[in-house]
This record gives C-alpha cells, sequence and structure tokens, in this order.
C-alpha cells in the first residue's frame, strides 16, 4: 500500500464495526512509513478527535500530535440551523460559491433550516464539496496519501451518487430562490444580487471529477470493515454488491474484533468462537466477499484510543 499507485483509502461498513479505529490505525501506518498522510472523518456524528485524543472540530486541517507526517480533518454532516447563523460558515460560503449568500441572512435562516433538511442526501453532498477541496490538496502533493472514515453503509454509497445529490441541492436552490421571493425582507436583495449560474456549473464539474477520482482503481481503494457475525457479514456483502454497481469495487476486508487465541475457554468464549466460525465460513463461501483480501485484527483488552494504542494496534493489523 506504501509503494502502490493509490492515494486514496475509502474505509466503510457497517455501523458499530471499527471502521474509525481501522482507518486511523492506517492512517498511522502510512505516516510512520514517511507518507505525508492525511486523514478524513466523514461522519454525521465525529469520534477520529477521540480516538486521537485531540481536538478536530472547524472542519481544519491540523496535524496529529505525536505523529510526523500525519494529519487529521473532521468535516462530513452539518448542523445546518448552526451553521446558517455563522457568516462565515462552511453552509454560508458554499450558498455564496453559487450567488445565494443572502440566503445565509438570519431573516431566512429558520426556512432554509427547514427546506435543507428535507432535501435527502444533502450532508453527503456538502461533505462531498469539502472533500473535493481536499483532493486539489493531494493533487498539489500537499499529501501523499488519503485515509477516508466514512459513515455507516448507506451514507457511503450516497458519497458515490454524490452527483446526482448535487444535482438536488441545485434544485433545492431554485426553489429557495422562489421562497426568497416571497419574503418581503430577502427579494430586494434578491433584485440587487445575481445568481452566478456559471459558479453552480463549475461545482457540479468538480464534484463529477470526485466522483470519477473514487470510482478509478488506480488511484483509490474502497476497504469494508466487519465484525464476525452474521448480520454484519450479510450487509458487508450487500455493500460490495452496490460498491460494484457503481463501479468501486473493494480489494481488501478487515474482519474486526476477532477473539484472539487463549488458553481460556470459559462457556462464553467457546460460544463466541463457534460464532466466530461461522461467520469467517460465510466469507469464504460468499461469492462477493470471498475474493477480497481478508484481514483479522483481534479484539484488544484495551480501548483503541490514543496515539500510544493506536500505534500498537497498526502494527497489529497492518503487518
Amino acid at each position: 500500500m506504501v509503494t502502490g499507485t493509490q492515494s486514496y483509502y475509502v474505509v466503510g461498513g457497517k455501523g458499530g464495526v471499527g471502521k474509525t479505529s481501522i482507518a486511523a490505525s492506517l492512517a498511522m501506518k502510512l505516516a510512520k512509513h514517511g507518507q505525508p498522510t492525511l486523514i478524513v472523518s466523514m461522519l454525521p456524528a465525529h469520534s477520529l478527535g477521540d480516538t486521537f485524543e485531540q481536538d478536530l472540530s472547524g472542519n481544519k486541517i491540523v496535524p496529529v500530535n505525536g505523529v510526523d507526517s500525519l494529519f487529521a480533518a473532521e468535516i462530513g454532516h452539518v448542523n445546518i440551523k448552526e451553521e446558517s447563523s455563522n457568516a462565515g460558515s462552511f453552509i454560508s460560503d458554499m450558498l455564496g460559491k453559487i450567488g445565494l449568500g443572502v440566503l445565509a441572512d438570519p431573516l431566512g435562516s429558520n426556512k432554509l433550516n427547514e427546506m435543507l433538511m428535507k432535501t435527502p442526501g444533502f450532508g453527503e453532498a456538502l461533505a462531498m464539496s469539502k472533500l473535493a477541496e481536499i483532493v486539489n490538496l493531494q493533487q498539489n502533493n500537499k499529501f501523499r496519501q488519503i485515509v477516508l472514515d466514512t459513515a455507516a453503509t448507506g451514507h457511503t454509497l450516497n458519497l458515490l451518487s454524490a452527483t446526482d445529490l448535487m444535482e438536488k441541492f441545485l434544485g433545492m436552490a431554485n426553489k429557495a430562490v422562489n421562497l426568497a421571493s416571497s419574503i418581503p425582507a430577502l427579494k430586494s436583495a434578491f433584485e440587487k444580487g445575481k445568481i452566478d449560474f456559471a459558479r453552480i456549473e463549475e461545482l457540479r464539474k468538480q464534484i463529477a471529477r470526485v466522483h470519477k477520482l473514487l470510482q478509478d482503481p488506480q488511484s483509490t481503494e474502497f476497504i469494508i470493515v466487519t465484525i464476525p457475525t452474521a448480520m454484519a457479514i450479510t450487509e458487508s456483502s450487500r455493500f460490495h454488491t452496490s460498491l460494484k454497481k457503481d463501479g468501486a469495487p473493494a480489494k481488501r476486508l478487515i474482519v474486526n474484533q476477532v477473539l484472539p487465541p487463549s488458553a481460556c475457554d470459559c462457556r462464553f468464549c467457546a460460544v463466541k468462537r463457534k460464532e466466530e466460525t461461522r461467520a469467517l465460513n460465510m466469507i469464504s463461501e460468499d461469492r462477493e466477499l470471498s475474493g477480497l483480501e481478508l484481514i483479522q485484527a483481534p479484539l484488544l483488552d484495551v480501548e483503541v484510543r490514543g496515539v500510544p494504542a493506536l500505534n500498537f494496534f497498526s502494527d497489529v493489523v497492518w503487518k
């Protein structure tokens, strides 16, 4: 992976399987090999900062304390109501880019918030727009490799459909214009301003370029994370099916939280091992998963949190 052509690693899977720990450990391993690496959390509720025990709020890229060549950022879903009240916020900036910055005016924030929250996939579309900026950093040689810690399965698939989602956003923009025109306090502002349709098209093309990049196996690798249970394996199989339909097949399957060998074989452990064996057999017999490189990550007796723990975990998983 250090010497490969891929610049982007997208870590996805079912919620609650330890994707953030796996993504952070991969980023740690790449950075330890001297690769300028960026890890980005795209979760609705971020935990990357907690994993590194560092404040990553503010949509900013910051160096990870105690790790050379490693940087981190938390982007993704935003609280539309909170963001729309901040003139310098991400949502205000997005609207400003297409000539709709006037909608960030507090006079229209409640109605705007209501409309945005009803737009399916709006959060993923905003995240993809932010990701486009990060891609530019990689293409400018600031980072050699970027690890994306994505949300649960459905959100990850939505990211791959970001072009369609952005089309919905542009449709929402037209609705916003009509709505604002019916509000006297905003009508005059719209008459003075001008919607920049060229910027709308530029933004659409930028999102499309990122979408194409994510589907390029020479540039991007998807990594599926799961745990050794029948339910998780079944969802992982469906996930890989969907990834292939979107033109982004995975190469590796990480089975996290596998019980390590132990001299103790209490009744609980015996039942868990039997369940794990059944789940691992499901992988070998599943036509979607059997062809992937299988990596088992052990269940540790300590929480994978902080640089020392992540350093240990990265050496165990990414041998």
